[in-house]
C-alpha cells in the first residue's frame, strides 16, 4: 500500500547513521549517576554521597556512575575517598572515556579484585573487567537498548555500526528475533569472537537472517592504544612529566601481533576497525593495513603525523572520527600534547588530503546524536569559547554527508527509503546545527519517529 505524505515544505535528507556506538553501554549509561561535570575528585565525591542519600543500589549491587575525567584535575581519586562516604556499599565509577575505572574498596572486591594500591583500574586493568558492571538480565538489557534506540530514531538515525566488547552479533540476533525494527545494525566482532565468525563464513556486510534485512555482520574490531585522558594514547613524543616504558603511551596490540589478525579478518572476508588515537598508533594501524591489503577504517585518528593524514586516501582507510570527543578534549590536548594539537582531530587536512570521513559518537562517550557530532565538526566549539584550531573545520555539507552511510544529501531513487524530514535547512548558517529539529524518520519505508 502506498501512502501519500505532504510533508508541508519540509526538507528530506537521507537517514543519519552513527559509525562507532556502544549500544548496551549507552543503553545503561542512561541510568547511572553523571559524574561529567565534576572538576575534581572532591566534587565527584559529593556526587556520589547525594546519590547514596537519595537512591542507595539495591543489596548486592554497586552504584556505577559514570563520564568523570580527572587528566587535569587539582586532586587524586583515591578508593579511600570513595570509603570515607559509601563505606560497604560497592561504588565503580567509570571514566567518560571508557579506558579506566575508580572504585571503592566495596568496588574492587565487586569486580572481582582483592586489592589495588590506588582504586584507579587504567586499561588492561580495567578493560575485562567492565562486563561485571555492564551485566544485567538479557530482557532488562533489551528494553533499555529499545528505548535508547527509538531515542536516536527521534533524532534521525536509522543505523549504527555497534562495537560493544561483548559477543555483539549474538545478543543483536536475540533482539531482532524478539522484534527489534527500530534501526539498522552493522556488529562489530572483536578477538574472542573472530574465530566464530570466519567459521560461519560471515563477511561484513552480509545480511543476517531473520532480522528484516536489518542486522548485517559488521567489521572487526581491535583496539591499538589506550586514551588522551589517561595519558595511554600511543604517541611518537613523550608526554610531559612521564618517563618510563610508558611515557609515549600504552601500546595494547604491537605489531607483530596486529598484522596477522588483520591478516586473517581480511582474508575472511571482513573489514577491519582498528582503534587509534595516539600519533604512533596511527602511523602503525596505517602500516598494518598497507602490509595486509585490508580494508576498513581508523577508529578516532585522534592525533596524526603530518605524513600519514595523505595515506588514508592513498590507502583507501576510511576515518571514522568522532568530532565531539574534541570538544571534551581540547583543554586535556593542550596540556599533554602542547605543540601538537595543530594535527589533532585534522578534520579538514583529512578530508583536503582526498580522505573519506565517517562521524559517530562512540556513544556513551559522547551522545549517540549525528547532529551533535556534526555541529562540532563544522563549529570546534561547544561552550561559548572560541573555536579550537578553527583551521580543521569542515562546511555543513561535508559533515552531514560524512554522517549518512556514503549516501550523500539528496535521496536518490531505488535506494532504501531510510530518510530522515527535517524542520529546518541544515545548511543554512542561522540553523543550530546541534539542536536541528527532526519531524519524522523512515527506516525501509516505515516511520520509526513522526512528530507531524
Amino acid at each position: 500500500m502506498v501512502e501519500r505524505v505532504d510533508l508541508g515544505g519540509r526538507m528530506v535528507l537521507p537517514g543519519l547513521w552513527d559509525a562507532h556506538v556502544h549500544l548496551t553501554q549507552w543503553a545503561l549509561v542512561r541510568r547511572r549517576l553523571d559524574l561529567s561535570c565534576a572538576r575534581s575528585a572532591a566534587e565527584a565525591v559529593a556526587l556520589v554521597r547525594a546519590r547514596l542519600d537519595a537512591d542507595p543500589p539495591e543489596p548486592g549491587t554497586a552504584l556505577v556512575g559514570f563520564g568523570f575525567r580527572d587528566a587535569l584535575w587539582p586532586d587524586t581519586p583515591t578508593a579511600g575517598l570513595l570509603d570515607a562516604v559509601a563505606g560497604t556499599v560497592p561504588v565503580v565509577l567509570v571514566s567518560g572515556d571508557l579506558h579506566c575505572a575508580w572504585l571503592s574498596t566495596a568496588g574492587l572486591r565487586f569486580v572481582g579484585v582483592a586489592e589495588h594500591p590506588t582504586g584507579v583500574l587504567r586499561e588492561a586493568e580495567w578493560m575485562p573487567l567492565s562486563a561485571v558492571v555492564d551485566r544485567v538480565p538479557d530482557h532488562l538489557a533489551d528494553a533499555w537498548v529499545a528505548e535508547a534506540a527509538a531515542a536516536a530514531a527521534a533524532r534521525g538515525v536509522v543505523g549504527v555500526v555497534d562495537l560493544e566488547i561483548t559477543d555483539t552479533l549474538t545478543a543483536w540476533r536475540r533482539r531482532f528475533a524478539a522484534g527489534f525494527d527500530a534501526l539498522r545494525v552493522r556488529a562489530g566482532v572483536w578477538t574472542p569472537w573472530l574465530d566464530d565468525v570466519l567459521a560461519a563464513g560471515l563477511r561484513t556486510g552480509d545480511v543476517l537472517p531473520g532480522t528484516g534485512g536489518l542486522l548485517e555482520q559488521g567489521p572487526f574490531k581491535v583496539v591499538t592504544d589506550g586514551s588522551l585522558n589517561t595519558r595511554t594514547a600511543y604517541c611518537h613524543e613523550p608526554y610531559p612529566g612521564l618517563d618510563g616504558p610508558e611515557a609515549r603511551g600504552i601500546l595494547t596490540v604491537p605489531p607483530d601481533e596486529l598484522v596477522p589478525l588483520m591478516g586473517r579478518a581480511h582474508a575472511g572476508g571482513l573489514r577491519c576497525a582498528i582503534h587509534a588515537i595516539g600519533d604512533q598508533a596511527n602511523t602503525l594501524a596505517l602500516d598494518a593495513f598497507a602490509a595486509t591489503g585490508a580494508r576498513g577504517s581508523v577508529e578516532h585518528a585522534q592525533l596524526l603525523h603530518d605524513a600519514d593524514v595523505p595515506r588514508f586516501a592513498a590507502l583507501g582507510v576510511v576515518a571514522s572520527v568522532q568530532p565531539e570527543h574534541a570538544l571534551d578534549d581540547r583543554d586535556v590536548a593542550d596540556h599533554h600534547w602542547a605543540g601538537r594539537t595543530g594535527r589533532a582531530f585534522p578534520f579538514a587536512a583529512l578530508t583536503a588530503a582526498g580522505a573519506r570521513l565517517t562521524l559517530g559518537s562512540d556513544a556513551p562517550v559522547a551522545p549517540l546524536d549525528p547532529w551533535r557530532a556534526a555541529a562540532a565538526a563544522v563549529h570546534r566549539t561547544g561552550d561559548g569559547r572560541p573555536p579550537w584550531h578553527p583551521e580543521q573545520r569542515i562546511d555543513a555539507a561535508t559533515a552531514l554527508a560524512a554522517s549518512t552511510d556514503g549516501r550523500g544529501l539528496v535521496p536518490v531513487a531505488g535506494a532504501p527509503a531510510d530518510l530522515v524530514v527535517v524542520d529546518a535547512d541544515p545548511l543554512d548558517a542561522a540553523v543550530d546545527l546541534r539542536t536541528v529539529p527532526v519531524a519524522g524518520t523512515l527506516l525501509a519505508g516505515r516511520w520509526t519517529h513522526r512528530a507531524f
